[in-house]
């Protein structure tokens, strides 16, 4: 079963709730790293916790969010984490087919919660395509 860590700053939280009544109206597992309210925090401490949580196994995929989806910034310094800011349909798609990216980051305040969600949906469904996008991902990790 895929659990799927989840994690936001206060301008994501109301995002964040939202995609994870989605992820369990699927059937899938989550794991939510905080914050828990929209009172003022500082998003590494939530996001890197998530990250962590993804790259050591513990959960096989990770959403974060904030206000622009740029926290990505946090769980791209954890080894074995790709997240890629994901904002339209396209970008959601390629993160997983071309980057085979295990999180994605939304920006609550650049979109409309139902579009959020779609990402949500379209990254869940895409799948890696290896091919030369492995070759491309085993450079980033050398």
């Amino acid at each position: 079963m895929t659990t799927i860590a989840i994690a936001c700053d206060h301008a994501g939280f109301d995002y964040k709730e939202a995609i994870k009544s989605y992820l369990a109206s699927k059937a899938l597992l989550v794991e939510d790293f905080g914050t828990y309210s929209t009172e003022p925090v500082d998003y590494p401490e939530f996001v890197r916790a998530a990250a962590k949580a993804v790259a050591r196994g513990q959960c096989q995929l990770g959403i974060i969010l904030g206000g622009s989806g740029n926290e990505a910034i946090v769980a791209n310094r954890i080894a074995g984490i790709r997240c890629a800011v994901v904002w339209n349909r396209r970008t959601a798609q390629l993160s997983k087919e071309h980057g085979d990216c295990n999180m994605i980051a939304i920006g609550q305040r650049m979109m409309p919660e139902d579009e959020a969600l779609s990402l949500v949906e379209i990254w869940l469904a895409a799948e890696f395509k290896g091919g030369r996008h492995q070759r491309r991902i085993d450079k980033i990790d050398e």
